[in-house]
């Protein structure tokens, strides 16, 4: 069972989540189109600071794919995150960034937020190597951040038709990433806003460490061993 982190801001941050574990470490960046954006100089930084077997993802919220592919060259990460929202960022266009960046590792923000996003989930196919299954907002530019959880009946459905590893987001922490598991059974689980410090984006690093522990405690209840 994968654990993903995100938003980290700090270097201090990626080397005790590295410590701890995490499987996939984020940082958000960009050129300050979206709050808390990171500069591409303080998201090396942090990239530096990430310890294997613990891999960078690098988050982008932008549609310019362009920014995108300058900045993943940069910044090489292990994983480049497309977040920008469904109708602003097509599988074509992912399909034309990654012809820009041979090798890459894609992973693709899914909207859950109807049967929709089953076929949109499913149009990523051959294209994402990740699908993060997400809550959302249809006024937003964005899939994500929202720190609430989302119908995860169709999170289920999506793991079961798209052959694609599936990592769950949305409003998911310590107190309920078992239960997030047992029902959705993804390849993996994220956390943003319930691991954040009270009142802050700083991370609690006792709620991730319980998260991760969590979360792999579910796995092996759920695979247990022979």
């Amino acid at each position: 069972m994968l654990t993903q982190i995100y938003e980290i801001s700090t270097p201090e941050e990626a080397s005790a989540l590295s410590a701890i574990g995490v499987d996939h470490i984020g940082v958000l960046v960009g050129d300050g189109q979206f709050p808390r954006e990171l500069p591409i100089s303080a998201a090396s930084r942090i990239g530096a600071a990430i310890v294997p077997p613990s891999k960078f993802s690098a988050l982008f919220l932008t549609r310019d794919l362009s920014l995108i592919a300058s900045w993943a060259r940069e910044l090489n990460p292990a994983i480049v995150h497309l977040g920008a929202s469904a109708e602003l960022l097509s599988p074509q266009d992912v399909a034309s960034l990654k012809r820009m960046l041979p090798g890459i590792v894609v992973m693709r923000s899914i909207p859950v937020f109807s049967e929709e996003s089953v076929a949109i989930a499913e149009s990523y196919v051959g294209i994402a190597d990740f699908l993060l299954l997400d809550s959302y907002r249809s006024t937003d530019k964005q899939i994500g951040a929202l720190g609430v959880t989302h119908d995860w009946n169709i999170s289920r459905r999506i793991v079961d038709v798209v052959r694609i590893p599936v990592v769950l987001a949305g409003g998911l922490g310590p107190d309920n990433v078992a239960g997030a598991i047992q029902a959705v059974r993804p390849a993996g689980v994220d956390s943003k806003t319930k691991t954040d410090q009270d009142g802050s984006h700083a991370k609690d690093l006792e709620r991730v460490r319980r998260f991760h522990e969590a979360a792999r405690a579910a796995a092996d209840n759920r695979f247990p061993s022979a």
